[in-house]
C-alpha cells in the first residue's frame, strides 16, 4: 500500500552530484575532470563563442557596406484610389484629414506621417490635408478640382 512518506523517485530518475577536486580516491580528483593544461583547464575560462582562437575574426574579415540614413522619414501611405473608393462608400466627403482617415482604420498608427501616393484614379473633387503628397497624388487631386493641403 503507497502512503505519501513511502513515495520514492522513479528509478534511473535522480542522478548523485559528481564532485570533482575531491582528491584521487573519487576519481574525479587530479585534473578534475577538465583534462590536461590549455586555456579551458584553467578557473575562471570563459571563452566567448565568436572567438576564432586568435584567428582574424568573421567579422573582421567582411567588407564594410552600407549607409543607414538617420534623418529618413518614414511615411504610412495612402493611395487616392483608396480614397475615391471611401467616397464611393460615403465614409468621407468634402475634406479627409489625418485623423479621420485614422479613425476609419485606413492607417493604424498616430505618430507616424502621413503621405498620399498617386496610384488609382480619383473623379471626386476633395481637399486632403496629409503630411506629404507624390507629385502624381497632387496632380490628381487638383484635376478633379480637389485641393492638396500639407499640414507641417
Amino acid at each position: 500500500m503507497k502512503h505519501i512518506g513511502n513515495l520514492k523517485a522513479a528509478e534511473g530518475a535522480k542522478h548523485k552530484k559528481k564532485r570533482i577536486g575531491r582528491g584521487p580516491g573519487s576519481g574525479h580528483g587530479g585534473t578534475s575532470t577538465r583534462g590536461h593544461k590549455g586555456q579551458k583547464s584553467r578557473s575562471g575560462a570563459v571563452i566567448p563563442s565568436f572567438f576564432e582562437g586568435g584567428q582574424m575574426p568573421l567579422n573582421r574579415r567582411l567588407p564594410k557596406f552600407g549607409f543607414t540614413n538617420r534623418f529618413r522619414v518614414e511615411y504610412q501611405v495612402v493611395n487616392v484610389g483608396t480614397l475615391q473608393k471611401l467616397i464611393d462608400d460615403n465614409k468621407i466627403s468634402g475634406s479627409v484629414n489625418f485623423d479621420n482617415l485614422l479613425e476609419l482604420g485606413v492607417i493604424s498608427k498616430s505618430r507616424v506621417p502621413l503621405k498620399i501616393l498617386g496610384s488609382g484614379e480619383l473623379h471626386s473633387s476633395i481637399e486632403v490635408h496629409a503630411h506629404a503628397f507624390s507629385q502624381s497624388a497632387k496632380n490628381k487631386i487638383e484635376n478633379a478640382g480637389g485641393k492638396a493641403v500639407i499640414n507641417g
